[in-house]
């Protein structure tokens, strides 16, 4: 199994993060993976799409699993329409968008390592440096993790646009489908349709609204905002002119002000159900739609394990993501308050699940589908990466959010705020407070029919469906 397969899904990684001392391409390769490059798969058709074909596509998704999947159920319904699809994919990544059926085209955000990773070490390095950070006020983290994280996002843009540009004169795309939280101005320059993809919190699309990104502040408490945002310029105004300068060397517009990446001209889309999404002061304009999810069906087929099934209590699904799984002390503590819970328990282990102890009211593994595992469970306790946050409201679940990073705070505030889940202090919550917000989300039977007409609706109008539509549209008729 890959490196990178997360243990929250089959495979999911959540928003890519770094450490503090992450502020170059060779650092953020650490955080993608490496491995000896691949070649591509060949799938026998053409390049391109003769006139009245089927597409080509490329998706172009962040280095991480979270976009990935996303890009996934996406491609998945327009590959079994008989489009070509085409994943651009770090190389830690190769085989495995393949084993769905994909092609892939391999590149790199860095330099290859000079000796070869030890499997695993780079999640302990990971969070031996960044748990820390986590524990500081949002404000503080956009020094000390925000801004570095972008820092090294950008480093790999740079790093990459060559590489991009020749994957994309070889492949002939109709079209490129791109999720990333940076530009890569090789995508701009091409002069092909190219649709974005935001699957993080909708607060990365900026509006007076709407909290600033990465806050977690609530929508009703405004004081604190004018403060976060002066933060967020200071930290985060040079490296903008910086790597904007870059994007007009390369070919592309100039970016927007405090923004890394661009909208499309063609189409935008992003993923974040009508009940919790946001009022906002500038409407978005005629090309952005809200997939509301995008779930894919590409997981492994799950079933109540036989040690779990009809037992007593609520059946809770555990996970922090890979990322968060990586802090053994945090996941043992969950472990441990559930276990007196009186109810079922199935853990995402994560990297490190050979040093967690699971209790006798428990399974858990490394890996897990989680979009095979939801419709099965009662409530999740999650970290409120986007990914995980959709899906749960997809499948009518109610929430526990415990953030450590990024969106993941704005998340856990939206949750909370509208009343479809309790947000928790990660760190300085007590047990008796984990076990006391399960059991109030699971005695709500206001919240429970709630959620499940919620559901109802969302499954009736699948977002990758929705998506796959709005691309194909996109090449019949391009904007003018």
């Amino acid at each position: 199994m890959r490196r990178g397969t997360a243990a929250c899904g089959s495979p999911t990684v959540e928003r890519p993060a770094a450490p503090t001392t992450l502020t170059s391409a060779a650092g953020f390769r650490l955080l993608l993976g490496s491995s000896t490059l691949a070649r591509a798969a060949a799938t026998g058709q053409g390049v391109g799409s003769p006139p009245g074909a089927h597409m080509t596509i490329i998706f172009f998704p962040e280095g991480a699993y979270g976009p990935t999947n996303n890009c996934v159920g996406i491609g998945d319904v327009l590959r079994r329409r008989g489009h070509r699809v085409v994943f651009v994919i770090e190389e830690s990544f190769a085989g495995t968008l393949e084993a769905k059926g994909f092609e892939e085209r391999l590149m790199r955000l860095g330099p290859p390592p000079a000796t070869d990773e030890e499997p695993g070490q780079f999640w302990k390095d990971f969070i031996r440096e960044t748990a820390p950070v986590f524990r500081q006020p949002t404000i503080e983290q956009l020094g000390a993790f925000i801004a570095p994280t972008f820092e090294a996002l950008i480093d790999g843009a740079r790093y990459v646009d060559d590489r991009l540009r020749d994957i994309i004169a070889e492949v002939d795309p109709d079209v490129i489908v791109e999720d990333n939280v940076v530009s890569f101005p090789a995508i701009l320059a091409s002069g092909r349709p190219w649709v974005r993809v935001v699957s993080c919190h909708p607060g990365e699309i900026k509006d007076p609204n709407i909290p600033p990104p990465f806050s977690g502040y609530p929508v009703q408490v405004r004081s604190p905002w004018d403060a976060y945002w002066a933060e967020y310029r200071r930290t985060h105004a040079e490296l903008h002119a910086s790597f904007d300068a870059f994007c007009r060397r390369r070919g592309a517009p100039p970016l927007s002000d405090l923004n890394f990446i661009h909208d499309s001209d063609w189409l935008n889309l992003y993923i974040y159900p009508d009940l919790v999404d946001y009022e906002r002061e500038r409407p978005l304009g005629p090309t952005w739609h809200n997939l509301q999810t995008s779930v894919r069906t590409t997981d492994d087929a799950w079933e109540v394990p036989p040690e779990l099934a009809g037992g007593d209590g609520a059946l809770i699904y555990l996970s922090l993501g890979s990322l968060g799984s990586g802090d053994v002390e945090l996941v043992q503590r969950l472990i441990d308050a559930m276990a007196g819970s009186g109810h079922r328990v199935v853990v995402s282990m994560g990297p490190q699940h050979d040093q967690l102890r699971l209790a006798d009211n428990m399974v858990g593994a490394e890996f897990l589908p989680q979009t095979s595992i939801l419709p099965h469970v009662d409530l999740v306790i999650t970290h409120g990466g986007n990914n995980t946050v959709t899906e749960s409201l997809y499948f009518g679940k109610p929430m526990v959010v415990l953030p450590l990073f990024w969106d993941q705070y704005d998340n856990a505030q939206r949750i909370h705020e509208t009343g479809l889940g309790i947000r928790l202090d990660t760190y300085g919550h007590a047990p008796q407070a984990l076990r006391d917000a399960v059991d109030r989300l699971l005695a709500d039977d206001a919240l429970r029919a709630r959620l499940a007409a919620a559901s109802a609706a969302l499954q009736a109008a699948p977002g990758t469906v929705r998506a796959a539509d709005l691309i194909e549209q996109l090449v019949r008729e391009p904007a003018a």
